[in-house]
């Protein structure tokens, strides 16, 4: 049932401080559909557990951009490390 699926997406997320793409994979759904979940139905369903969640999706929006940079940064450093085959 979708209730249950946006309960648990919900649950997930407080749990975890996951960001939507880290929930969307645990769940098999799209990043699309967890916003939505997230965004409009969440508050219909439970109101309370809506605005604890927006908290932590605000939250990970407002650092996303810190969080992309790492990234790169990290992949970056993986290509200029030697292969250790007879540089």
């Amino acid at each position: 049932m979708i209730e249950d699926r946006i309960l648990g997406e919900a649950k997930y997320i407080l749990q975890t401080n996951a960001t939507i793409r880290q929930t969307a994979e645990k769940f098999g759904v799209s990043k699309s559909t967890v916003h939505l979940d997230m965004s409009k139905r969440l508050i219909k369903i439970d109101s309370y557990l809506y605005y604890k969640v927006r908290d932590i999706l605000e939250y990970n929006f407002s650092v996303r951009h810190l969080r992309g940079g790492e990234s790169t940064k990290r992949r970056y450093e993986m290509i200029k490390k030697p292969s250790g085959k007879g540089d």
